[in-house]
């Protein structure tokens, strides 16, 4: 991938999707195609195969997806299902049939066994049974991984599957229905503002969760895409996982929150644990730059000045 190839980057306003463009202006690629999702509906195999038509870009990093916490598979598993199945199925197809030179394709941690052994390797894919609170939004996931593999076999092509472990940071979804730190950033900051003597948590604080800043990922990625020559599943962990319990703790002193915190254990965990093996990233001299502290105080002032109107 050089700065003059033509970049599409398949969910630019989400998370992952727009740290990997910022990434890419800082290393003043010249052509990164975006299209917001009124203008191109992935989920559409007719208008994804006539922008690819016109565009022809030779790399795709496909991070558009439906994305959210517990709360929102457990509410929404058909459209979990549905939604992503149709966008990784059309780009993936589209980007065989018009000749791109690599794709990378994001998956999930929660694609793993629910008591998978840990830390997870990619060899221990499809050993056991999924985590049932996600398991639509899993098994698209999964789907997505065999169908990349399945073309790579078929037809020689390089379409390379991403699995990073939690990751949060700027511009990510700051609401009940998103990943587990940046709803807690939201709810932390609001109990301060208005004074509430306690927050309210989900579960037992006790399972572990391993958490990357985006940026991060969009440098390794990013990395991948120019140097990988290979086309297989790499995981992309962060660093030491965490408690929700130690994870909420760090987010009420960074914020300065003075109130309790209540865990309703009446409400799922989803899984204990998940720690990636991230020995295939490695080999490309790539670790996290950012800790868990600094990334949560970005993701802070982050939503302080851009989303604080949200309810």
């Amino acid at each position: 991938m050089k700065k003059t190839s033509k970049v599409f980057i398949a969910g630019h306003n989400g998370l992952i999707g727009s740290s990997i463009k910022r990434k890419l202006e800082e290393l003043s690629f010249e052509k990164i195609i975006t299209r917001t999702h009124k203008k191109l509906d992935l989920t559409s195999k007719k208008k994804v195969d006539l922008f690819f038509s016109k565009e022809k870009p030779e790399f795709i990093f496909l991070a558009a997806a439906k994305v959210g916490g517990i709360h929102a598979n457990s509410t929404f598993p058909a459209d979990f299902i549905y939604e992503n199945l149709m966008i990784q199925t059309n780009v993936i197809d589209a980007a065989y049939k018009h000749k791109a030179k690599k794709l990378i394709f994001f998956s999930s941690s929660c694609v793993y066994p629910k008591n998978c052994r840990q830390p997870m390797k990619e060899d221990y894919l499809m050993t056991g049974a999924l985590e049932p609170t996600n398991a639509p939004y899993a098994t698209a996931k999964l789907a997505g991984i065999e169908m990349c593999i399945s073309y790579n076999k078929q037809y020689g092509t390089k379409f390379i599957t991403i699995i990073p472990s939690n990751v949060y940071g700027i511009n990510d979804n700051f609401n009940e229905d998103g990943h587990v730190l940046a709803a807690l950033v939201k709810k932390f900051y609001f109990a301060k503002i208005k004074e509430k003597k306690t927050v309210t948590l989900w579960g037992t604080g006790r399972p572990r969760r391993e958490f990357l800043f985006s940026d991060d990922l969009a440098a390794a990625c990013i990395q991948l895409m120019k140097n990988h020559q290979c086309s297989d599943i790499t995981n992309i962990g962060g660093q030491k996982d965490t408690t929700i319990k130690e994870l909420a703790e760090i987010i009420k002193k960074i914020m300065g929150y003075s109130g309790d915190i209540i865990f309703d254990q009446t409400k799922p965990d989803g899984n204990f644990r998940r720690s990636l093996d991230g020995s295939k990233i490695k080999n490309f001299d790539w670790q996290p730059a950012t800790s868990l502290e600094e990334g949560i105080k970005k993701t802070y002032l982050w939503y302080k000045k851009n989303k604080v109107r949200q309810k």
